[in-house]
């Protein structure tokens, strides 16, 4: 096999780690889920998830990759042969995340060039899902939508390009590049957004504590759920791009400097999102809770509205927004394919262009289905699913494998400590093998029984309002496939192996 990659610098792993944590749902899903539980109070179930929870999964990640230098099939597989299906299974969910991802990202490249003259008009809702999406009925296809596919080709290709190069000179100097040019655009906006009229109310009703959420066990489940989601946790990407690191990295601090800069980029975030909310409520002369939204409804609803009412350069400010979210998705999408291109490779033994042309290359033409006229409504279940039911569960038999079945803490926790200037002790382990597996049980119990329920429930139905059968082909089926993957890759022989390797 070809030598093995690793990063430049120590600046070039935690760039690409914090461009695979700082996606698109940084920047609509924290705010929404903030002021949705408690608004500045938040920060406080927030603060310990990320300490209790974030923080310690990614040590935890980061020292399986650097430990055993592989993809994460291969890393499950040294640790104990009859568990690397965890590893494909991880894989697997994030392939399916990067059929869809990118179709988001194509939205936010037309939604660019849109902003140019504004060209959602006035209506934007009827803009995004008539004129632009042509959205079909949930469960049809309905034909391409040729201003999704342009766009996702380009995606494509800009991405699979970067992979095609390698760590240093693909990955590494994508995200040197996308990293400060998002920052720096993000800043731009927020700098903006807080000088419009109406920021001020905007900012309160995202800062404004209301300290009696802190009583209701759902907003500690949400803070966790937030953090969990937030820092690419349990679908290999951390393991695969910590696999790459040098024997003597500082995992540890890696771990902290990740989590931190994806927790300030979303209070950047927060704060951008609702002063702009702000200067819309005020220009409708509404309350800020009427305008908030979350999901594609905030960046592609209400967004183009409140950049459409901007008193000055409001084509300037609608092309940094989408372009910075384009950025976003484009380095979150590198480092999700990036966890599939390094699994085939040391699987099948394949070079690293043939692994991105079958990798990538099936990925993208999957991803074909999203940018049909019924695309949104795939899109929609197969990401609910597939992020409950994939990356959440993955998570939750993750740690109790490592925690409690496998016991790997303390190797795991000597291996760190050797080699990192912040020293492991026994809240590293208490968090891992307590803390994290009751709030983990806990929301995958709510989850299920929420969703199993609703078949039976006339009244309120399936999540989004779908029938039994969409649910089930666009949602359950595809979280299910995941793991029946997972398992049918176990079982196929590694060639990418020495002899010795091998046995």
């Amino acid at each position: 096999m070809a030598a093995r990659e690793q990063w430049g610098t120590r600046a070039g792993f935690i760039m690409a780690a914090v461009g695979s944590a700082i996606g698109l749902g940084n920047i609509w899903r924290f705010p929404a889920t903030a002021f949705e539980n408690g608004g500045g109070a938040f920060f406080i179930p927030y603060l310990f998830a990320l300490l209790t929870a974030g923080i310690p999964l990614l040590i935890m990640e980061f020292t399986m990759g650097h430990k055993y230098r592989s993809a994460a099939p291969r890393t499950y597989s040294k640790m104990n042969k009859n568990v690397e299906w965890i590893g494909w299974w991880a894989v697997a969910v994030a392939f399916v995340i990067s059929t869809y991802y990118p179709v988001i990202i194509a939205w936010s490249l037309s939604y660019t060039v849109f902003s140019f003259n504004l060209s959602w008009g006035a209506d934007t809702e009827a803009f995004l899902f008539n004129d632009y999406l042509q959205l079909a009925a949930p469960g049809q296809f309905g034909g391409m939508t040729i201003g999704v596919l342009i766009p996702l080709i380009l995606v494509w290709a800009i991405a699979l390009g970067i992979l095609f190069k390698g760590v240093q000179r693909g990955i590494e100097l994508a995200n040197r590049i996308f990293i400060p040019t998002l920052v720096v655009i993000f800043l731009i906006i927020c700098i903006r957004a807080v000088t419009l009229p109406g920021a001020a109310q905007g900012l309160q009703a995202f800062f404004e504590p209301d300290f009696g959420a802190l009583t209701q066990g759902g907003v500690w489940v949400a803070a966790y759920g937030q953090i969990f989601f937030s820092l690419s946790i349990a679908f290999a990407i951390m393991i695969t791009y910590s696999s790459y690191l040098p024997k003597k990295s500082d995992i540890t601090n890696n771990a902290f400097i990740t989590g931190f800069s994806n927790s300030s980029f979303e209070l950047l975030a927060g704060i951008g999102v609702f002063s702009a909310l702000g200067f819309m409520a005020q220009q409708l002369n509404v309350g800020v809770e009427e305008v908030v939204a979350g999901g594609v409804g905030l960046a592609f609803v209400v967004f183009p509205q409140i950049i459409s009412e901007f008193p000055a350069l409001s084509g300037l400010f609608g092309v940094l927004f989408f372009l910075s979210l384009a950025l976003a998705g484009l380095s979150s999408l590198i480092s999700i394919a990036e966890t599939y291109i390094k699994g085939l490779q040391e699987k099948f033994g394949w070079t690293r262009g043939k692994a991105v042309g079958i990798g990538g290359g099936a990925a993208a033409l999957c991803s074909l289905v999203f940018a049909t006229r019924g695309g949104l409504n795939f899109l929609d279940a197969a990401d609910y699913f597939i992020n409950q039911f994939g990356v959440a569960l993955l998570g939750l038999v993750e740690v109790v494998l490592i925690a409690w079945v496998l016991r790997k803490l303390p190797e795991f926790q000597q291996h760190a400590n050797a080699i990192s200037d912040i020293r492991l002790g026994g809240w590293w382990k208490v968090c891992l093998g307590v803390i994290t597996p009751i709030v983990l049980g806990y929301m995958m119990i709510d989850l299920f029984l929420q969703n199993i329920l609703k078949q039976f429930d006339t009244e309120n139905g399936n999540y989004a309002g779908y029938t039994d059968g969409f649910i089930f082909a666009s949602g359950w089926a595809v979280a299910l496939a995941a793991l029946a993957v997972g398992i049918i890759m176990s079982l196929i022989r590694w060639k990418g192996l020495s002899k010795e390797e091998a046995e």
